[in-house]
């Protein structure tokens, strides 16, 4: 995955994380949907992170 594929996803996840609470999951009174998302969408950022700025510091970038 290139770098940029993994900040388009992210930008992604991130306009996700304003829409689905309001349009998809606001209706559900049960916790665990809510934590779900936010789990998965936590550990997402989290890989994107990592492959957006893998070599970031080495020379020549």
């Amino acid at each position: 995955m290139t770098r940029k594929t993994a900040l388009v996803l992210l930008a992604l996840i991130i306009l996700a994380c304003y829409a689905v609470p309001y349009l998809f999951i606001g209706q559900i009174a049960a916790w665990y949907g809510s934590f779900l998302f936010w789990s998965l969408a936590g550990i997402a950022v989290i890989i994107l992170n990592a492959v957006a700025m893998a070599g970031y510091g080495k020379d020549g970038e």
